[in-house]
């Protein structure tokens, strides 16, 4: 059943709903303040770490932006050629403010360009010369990509001035135009000097060998020799100036041919001989046994070397002799001249390697010379890549020591060598090195030698009863003491007695047979020689080891007269030649120019004037120089069909390789240095006297 409700308790209820709402809502609102408040607060605190974090990275770009201006590179970044990023310093290169570039195409304008390289890292390196408004700027760019946002990609390009590094090189460039311009004009000036120089001591030299072929007393005879002596000594100072110059100027290039260094040695030995046999010394060659003849190199600067060592051993000694060694040292070749001069201070060792410095430097010295020798032959060594050095003790002589990296010729070997196992050798020398190599000689063959200076007790020796296959005997004993050794050897049954002499000897001993003897040995004593004169016959495949150069025998009288042209516009050396050539059995037709020389082998070759036989250029000529003359004369034989050429002789007073070069180019088949060398003429002359008719050398001069 229903109760009544009364008013006034609905009334109390619905107030009481009413009151519980407004408590909740209060309550709600309450908690959303709260919340509000703590997002106030976080919002707050991220307001101000990112303040404290913008204030970061702005310092930090500030930092980097400062860092970047201060190095002073340009920096430069494109969109599709769009400038998005530009710093002050490649505004300025535009002569605009950063401002300004930033979302332009602008270009400064190119001048000129170097090739583009790229680095490892794939960046592309490049220079550029750009005009800016403070002129020509030369800058080194690295371009790359780099990564913006978003994946995008943009080029940039970070510049670096070098105007003052291209100033620099191109400075740098001037001055080797300068100097390279100031060597050619030192090589021309020494060219014409040498020219000058030659020209006139070729007259000297040679009219004095001409002199002395004539009829003269003793004292006549005496002023001819200091006459040739003092224009030797003037022609090697000149050479010594001359070759330290062009070593000095770089203008050396070393060969590298196939060479027979043993036939080097042996032709210096003999070439310097007369000069030390002048002086009462001797020289002497030692060749170690297992090399090889055959070398690649530059024989030329070999020889000069050799030339220069040998000669300054001569120069300081007055008794005893110069040994010349060659052999092994490890890889390289080992080249020893030893004397028994009166030796070096150890305090002037280092010294004398230097430009214009000589063992004696006191105004007393007792030789001459310009004290570049050593100084030539230190220089040629290291630019072979080789060494020099000397040991020296007062009083004993000195030894210097070249080491020169030559390398064996392909198939080359060490000569076969005879077998002499058994044979007992007998020398009798006082001889410094001569016969201490002698002996070498003998036991690289197998054979045992008994080696004295005394001839008493060589004599007491052979009559001994003491077996000796052969004697050597050397004529610088005495004559007569020879002689008895030799009377001696010939009672001991000695199937060989050898005397040993010089070329000067050599004259004036007479038959050796009749002094008892049963040949001899000319010195320096050449291996091959010994060999030959003591087996029974030359053991095959010996080739010598030191081959010997065969002398040209003189011109005979029923040999053909060959007619020779002179082409030389010097009158004392025209004079000089066509008597030379008058003396070695030649007639000699003397003009004064390339042209008259083309024109006389016109004629001849047209039947209408004389036919020559050789024909001699000098270099330098007016009209028409030698070199212009060969040429011409090569197109006349080829334009008349002729096929045996006349054989042409450049005769030069520039002894320089380029121009002896240029000789061979232009048609020449030699070239003969002035002061002209009657020998290197002789073999000429003899060769084609009594040679085959087409077989012309390339060269016979060396």
């Amino acid at each position: 059943m229903d109760l009544p409700v009364s008013p006034s308790l609905a009334w109390a209820v619905a107030a009481t709903l009413v009151a519980g709402l407004a408590c909740l809502s209060v309550l709600s609102l309450l908690r959303r303040r709260a919340a509000i408040m703590r997002q106030a607060t976080e919002l707050t605190q991220n307001l101000e770490s990112l303040n404290d974090r913008l204030w970061t990275l702005a310092d930090s770009e500030e930092r980097y932006r400062s860092l970047i201006e201060a190095q002073g590179d340009l920096i430069v970044r494109r969109d599709e050629g769009r400038i998005v990023y530009a710093n002050a310093g490649y505004a300025a290169l535009l002569g605009l403010d950063p401002e300004t570039v930033i979302g332009s195409t602008l270009l400064p304008r190119q001048i000129a360009v170097r090739p583009a390289d790229l680095s490892a890292d794939g960046a592309r390196v490049f220079d550029e010369c750009l005009a800016a408004p403070d002129g020509e700027r030369w800058i080194s760019w690295v371009e790359t990509v780099v990564p913006v946002a978003l994946g995008k990609t943009v080029l940039q390009r970070v510049g670096r001035d070098i105007s003052a590094r291209i100033a620099s090189e191109q400075e740098l460039v001037e001055a080797r135009a300068r100097a390279e311009g100031a060597s050619e004009a030192k090589s021309r000036f020494l060219a014409t000097v040498s020219h000058e120089f030659r020209t006139p001591l070729n007259g000297i030299l040679g009219m004095a060998d001409l002199l002395n072929d004539t009829r003269l007393d003793p004292e006549q005879a005496t002023y001819v020799r200091a006459l040739r002596t003092s224009g030797e000594a003037l022609l090697g100072l000149v050479d010594d100036i001359l070759d330290f110059a062009k070593v000095e100027a770089g203008k050396l290039e070393l060969a590298h041919v196939r060479f027979d260094l043993g036939q080097l040695v042996e032709t210096v030995s003999e070439l310097m001989a007369p000069r030390a046999q002048a002086k009462g010394i001797e020289i002497a060659t030692s060749w170690a046994p297992d090399l090889p003849t055959a070398f690649l190199g530059d024989p030329d600067r070999v020889r000069q070397i050799l030339l220069n060592l040998v000669g300054n051993a001569i120069k300081f000694t007055e008794q005893g002799g110069v040994g010349i060694r060659i052999a092994w040292a490890g890889e390289a070749i080992a080249i020893t001249v030893a004397d028994t001069g009166p030796g070096i201070p150890e305090t002037r060792l280092k010294a004398i390697f230097e430009e214009f410095e000589q063992a004696e430097s006191s105004a007393a010295r007792r030789h001459d010379g310009t004290g570049l020798g050593l100084a030539i032959v230190r220089r040629l060594a290291r630019l072979m890549g080789g060494e020099v050095d000397v040991e020296s003790t007062l009083g004993e002589g000195a030894r210097f020591r070249v080491l020169l990296p030559l390398t064996a010729a392909p198939e080359s070997k060490a000569p076969a060598l005879p077998d002499w196992s058994g044979k007992r050798v007998l020398i009798v020398s006082a001889a410094a090195f001569g016969a201490r190599y002698i002996a070498e000689i003998v036991e690289a063959a197998g054979g045992a030698t008994l080696l004295t200076a005394d001839p008493a007790e060589a004599y007491d020796l052979l009559k001994s009863g003491e077996r000796f296959d052969a004697a050597l005997i050397d004529q610088a004993l005495g004559g007569t003491q020879a002689r008895e050794l030799a009377q001696a050897a010939r009672e001991a049954q000695v199937s060989e007695c050898l005397v040993v002499l010089s070329p000067f000897e050599r004259r004036q001993f007479g038959p050796p047979r009749e002094a008892g003897f049963t040949g001899f040995l000319v010195k320096p004593v050449r291996a091959r020689s010994l060999y030959e004169r003591l087996s029974p016959s030359p053991p095959r495949g010996v080739t010598g080891a030191l081959p010997a150069i065969e002398a040209t025998p003189a011109l005979s009288t029923n040999a053909p007269r060959l007619n020779v042209l002179v082409a030389e516009d010097n009158e004392i050396n025209a004079l000089l030649a066509t008597r030379t050539l008058e003396r070695l059995g030649c007639a000699a037709t003397w003009v004064r120019d390339g042209r008259e020389a083309v024109a006389l082998v016109e004629a001849g070759f047209a039947g209408k004037g004389p036919a020559f036989d050789l024909i001699l250029l000098d270099i330098r000529m007016p009209e028409l120089d030698g070199l212009g003359a060969a040429r011409a004369i090569r197109a006349l034989e080829v334009a008349t069909g002729r096929t045996t050429p006349v054989p042409l002789l450049a005769v030069s007073a520039n002894v320089a390789s380029e121009d002896k070069r240029a000789a061979l180019a232009s048609g020449m088949n030699d070239c003969l240095a002035k002061p002209l060398d009657r020998d290197a003429l002789r073999r000429w002359i003899d060769h084609l006297a009594h040679g085959p008719a087409q077989a012309v050398p390339a060269k016979l001069s060396s």
